[in-house]
């Protein structure tokens, strides 16, 4: 006598309805491949959040500790094109960082870049000996403004690349040497609160349509008004 089948007939393999996609860094990591995503349908993947190292990206052994997040926003063909939303340190490295005898300030900072992505970023100051609380306030306010000036004058991708190589970090210890000298500055987060010119560049851009008609002049979009940076605050761990 043959087994009886469970209700609704024979289970379908939900596996076979589904297609592996290559998901692809943003233009600043000349879209290298970050993972791999499954799914039944392409739209699926919008919105999924793929994390990375620099070390993986890049092959540089001395990034190991910083991870990047990257969030699918087009699918072509095979490929998930993604955009950076963020960075963190892993914990370890931040442990090793503060050690003791020296003062560990935190801030936040709200800031533009050129193109208009507001960032959150988080650095971490470390001074090479103890300092007062009235020191700790002078040097918010140092980093705070040396961040403010370098992302306003530079687009995501530089901003991005300063915060990995350390470019940002160097110039807001320099800063701070005429109130008291750092052991360094590192960013430590940051977050994108809100997308500003997101510019792709596809391998297939001499396929691209040709759009309005000769002669048919693009309509001005209005521009909203940029908030002012947040004022530099203690934060907590």
């Amino acid at each position: 006598m043959a087994a009886p089948r469970g209700r609704g007939g024979p289970k379908k393999d939900k596996w076979k309805s589904k297609s592996w996609y290559n998901v692809m860094a943003p233009d600043m990591f000349d879209r290298a491949k970050v993972s791999e995503a499954l799914a039944d349908e392409p739209e699926k993947l919008i919105g999924r959040v793929a994390e990375v190292t620099v070390q993986d990206l890049t092959g540089d052994f001395s990034k190991m500790h910083i991870k990047m997040a990257f969030k699918i926003i087009d699918v072509r063909g095979s490929d998930a094109h993604t955009t950076f939303v963020g960075h963190d340190m892993t914990s370890d490295y931040v442990r090793r960082l503060t050690r003791r005898k020296r003062t560990k300030t935190d801030l936040i900072v709200d800031a533009y870049t050129r193109d208009k992505f507001l960032l959150r970023i988080k650095p971490l100051i470390i001074s090479e000996r103890r300092i007062k609380s009235s020191q700790q306030t002078a040097i918010r306010q140092k980093v705070f403004d040396v961040i403010n000036n370098y992302t306003r004058t530079r687009s995501l991708n530089e901003v991005v690349k300063g915060i990995i190589g350390g470019q940002m970090g160097r110039e807001a210890a320099i800063a701070c040497k005429v109130i008291q000298p750092m052991q360094r500055v590192e960013i430590r987060k940051t977050e994108v609160l809100r997308q500003g010119e997101i510019v792709h560049v596809y391998e297939d851009e001499h396929e691209e349509e040709e759009g309005a008609a000769e002669g048919e002049e693009e309509k001005p979009v209005a521009e909203e008004a940029p908030e002012p940076p947040v004022a530099p605050e203690e934060t907590e761990e």
